[in-house]
């Protein structure tokens, strides 16, 4: 786990991916302690004309925004660490990102163990069977 889905502004820019996903990927690793393997992560681009923040779209106000959504096993982190992640996430997003506009939104969806896994299997099943 997890799975990471991040909506950025603008054109696509296969550059500005690579680099996104793997900050993404390493701040997944070192803040929430995730495993490399199984971070799935999508990225979409989404014209400065089509994003509107307060009513006004980023083309007009001429700046760029991300929103990311993290899917993680609900009780496998912290509040502290969640938090952290929020932190360190725009941080790096915004030294990513010309102009990066303060409503850019970070989401960790907590799922239950038994509603969410990979491969077929629910994290509650491997849990049961890792015996922890």
């Amino acid at each position: 786990m997890p799975h990471i889905v991040i909506h950025l502004s603008g054109q696509p820019d296969a550059q500005l991916t690579r680099r996104v996903v793997d900050t993404v990927a390493e701040l997944t690793q070192s803040v929430l302690d995730k495993k490399l393997p199984v971070i799935a992560t999508t990225v979409q681009y989404i014209a400065d004309d089509a994003w509107f923040i307060g009513g006004r779209s980023l083309a007009d106000l001429g700046k760029s925004a991300f929103h990311l959504d993290i899917s993680i096993t609900d009780e496998t982190n912290t509040k502290a660490e969640k938090a952290r992640y929020l932190r360190e996430i725009y941080g790096a997003m915004a030294a990513l990102r010309k102009n990066l506009h303060e409503v850019s939104y970070v989401h960790l969806i907590d799922a239950r163990a038994a509603a969410y896994g990979y491969g077929g299997l629910t994290q509650e099943y491997r849990h049961q069977q890792a015996g922890v």
